[in-house]
């Protein structure tokens, strides 16, 4: 064996950029369908639903996130789609018992949700991981979410929503509250795109011991992937990504590039350029997510991408007036 001193340096650096994302517990969680579907009204096919699953399974991805459970009290069916509330039915229609290694996940909104009912008894479920969302101001109902799935027998994590807007002493109570809860995981959420690398640093540090750390990045600034990366190499787990980023806006950290740098065997990429070519970039003209100047300029404001997601959807001629987009928002902030 060379001595370390006969090693060049660049021959380090190549060994270790090779294999720096290759950590055998890191868990890669699809949300194709229930991140995208806020550009549909949760409207997909059954055939692209399917699709996905099948494309999930065969790249030897962890979970696939179908949907969310949302409160039919609150939501109409007659003006959003079945992934909306992603009810058995629904998902057995889809993935029968689901007997393959994929595991079967939901998001519950926080206050969005009758989750007492509307989430049944884990042996009574398809569904393997529920996943809590919340916003700091929610964390007392969030943890009776987390207790209430738990005691039925699931996976549970929770999702910070928009972080990037959080200060730090309510960061800390909130964690120091999630930190004695018995949730599986607790993601970090750059709702807004807002993040840069070394904010996800922070964040990632900054959660409790004893806690997975999960990532959820928006591509507003073009940074979703790169900050996925920040995230896995400071020791975050279980990693969000979606078939060619498709999600709100701007879009999330694409899975076919996740998947190539995590250099794990078990995961192949070519089912999911089957599934992009065949099922999901036909819809790109007709649902329009991905990187563009007014969602950059959100990222940039930290502001929710909803004003540019109104801006898009105006005439073609008044879409072309970046500049009174930009003095529009400046104005507001």
């Amino acid at each position: 064996m060379a001595n370390q001193g006969d090693i060049k340096s660049d021959q380090v650096i190549e060994a270790g950029a090779k294999w720096i994302g290759y950590r055998p517990e890191v868990k890669v969680l699809d949300c194709t369908v229930r991140d995208g579907g806020l550009m549909n009204a949760h409207g997909f096919t059954d055939q692209t639903v399917r699709a996905v699953y099948h494309g999930c399974i065969e790249a030897g991805i962890d979970y696939m996130e179908i949907g969310y459970k949302s409160s039919q009290k609150i939501f109409s069916r007659d003006e959003f789609g079945a992934w909306k509330f992603s009810t058995e039915e629904d998902i057995r229609r889809i993935v029968g018992d689901n007997e393959s290694p994929l595991r079967i996940s939901v998001m519950a909104d926080a206050e969005r949700t009758d989750y007492h009912t509307d989430i049944l008894p884990r042996d009574q479920s398809v569904i393997d991981l529920v996943r809590v969302a919340a916003y700091v101001h929610q964390i007392p109902t969030a943890l009776d979410m987390i207790k209430d799935a738990r005691e039925k027998g699931y996976e549970v994590t929770v999702n910070l929503m928009a972080i990037s807007t959080v200060s730090e002493w309510e960061l800390d109570n909130a964690l120091e509250a999630l930190a004695e809860s018995n949730t599986n995981a607790i993601y970090l959420v750059d709702s807004f795109g807002a993040l840069y690398s070394e904010q996800i640093q922070y964040l990632s540090y900054a959660a409790p011991s004893g806690k997975a750390v999960g990532i959820h990045t928006h591509n507003n600034q073009q940074l979703a992937y790169a900050n996925t990366i920040e995230a896995v190499i400071v020791g975050a787990s279980m990693l969000d990504a979606s078939v060619a980023g498709l999600g709100r806006g701007a879009g999330n950290c694409p899975m076919e590039l996740l998947l190539g740098f995590l250099h794990n065997p078990k995961f192949r990429v070519r089912p999911l350029l089957k599934l992009i070519r065949d099922h999901i970039e036909p819809l790109r003209h007709e649902l329009g997510w991905g990187y563009d100047i007014p969602y950059m300029l959100t990222g940039q404001l930290n502001r929710h991408p909803r004003a540019g997601m109104e801006f898009n959807e105006q005439e073609e001629e008044a879409r072309r007036d970046i500049v009174k987009f930009y003095d529009t928002i400046i104005e507001e902030d």
